[in-house]
């Protein structure tokens, strides 16, 4: 039941801490490190305290990341989180871009503007359409750009990948006109069953009289579901460096 700033930043620090300035910050995560004495890390959890020190660990990514990979941050490999923004001004931002923002009227017009003039096929199974065209003969492309599942594409012929996924759950409140006063709030705690709310009308500078938000719960994943995220451990990714090799003699097809 507490609030802080995301990335990691002086505005976080100093309601953590109750501190004032880099200085004290900077001594204070060094000071937790030392007293850990964790010269080699073993796992995320051992990783993870190695650069930011137990508080922020315990408060904001310990219960998150377990969450998010369904699994105990001692069980996940060290090389997930190979470093943890930790800025040390009081500058929310998550990028140093001179501009940065969202497109106006959102991601999608910008998409729509993009595809002007494209024929665009939704409902559509790729690989249906591939068996159509290796059955035919017909080749209706130049280069194709996929951006779909390795192992699908290869019709799992080396052993099948592992992935997350997410399903989402949306409520309209109606005698509500601003619920959490930002576009995103994320819950570290792993009893809290959803990783973040997101808040639609902030993206945009919504005035209306009602809102809409969005829980975002992580998920098992299943063949069929929708795959999120690949799972970066050694099994998966020795897996993936195989796909990878039969990927690079595809004459036609670009993997994105």
């Amino acid at each position: 039941n507490e609030l802080y700033n995301m990335p990691f930043n002086m505005n976080t620090f100093s309601k953590m801490w109750n501190i004032k300035t880099p200085k004290e910050a900077k001594a204070k995560i060094q000071e937790q490190i030392a007293s850990l004495h964790i010269t080699e890390p073993q796992n995320l959890e051992e990783q993870a305290l190695s650069l930011v020190g137990s508080d922020i660990y315990e408060k904001l990514v310990k219960g998150y990341t377990e969450k998010q990979w369904g699994r105990d941050c001692k069980e996940l490999p060290a090389f997930i989180i190979k470093r943890l923004p930790v800025r040390f001004t009081y500058n929310n931002n998550y990028f140093n871009d001179r501009y940065q923002g969202i497109p106006v009227g959102g991601y999608t017009a910008m998409v729509a503007k993009m595809l002007e003039g494209t024929e665009v096929q939704l409902e559509t199974d790729y690989f249906e359409k591939r068996k159509q065209w290796e059955k035919t003969g017909e080749v209706t492309y130049g280069k194709v750009l996929f951006t779909g599942m390795l192992d699908e594409f290869f019709r799992y012929q080396l052993g099948e990948l592992e992935y997350r996924s997410l399903r989402f759950e949306q409520e309209i409140i109606s005698d509500c006109d601003n619920y959490q006063g930002n576009a995103v709030v994320n819950y570290t705690e792993r009893e809290v069953p959803y990783t973040r709310i997101i808040e639609h009308k902030h993206f945009e500078f919504g005035t209306q009289p009602k809102t809409v938000i969005t829980k975002e719960y992580p998920a098992e994943w299943h063949k069929g579901n929708e795959p999120y995220y690949p799972i970066n451990d050694e099994k998966n990714n020795t897996l993936f460096a195989q796909y990878q090799k039969l990927a690079e003699k595809e004459e036609k097809v670009l993997f994105g």
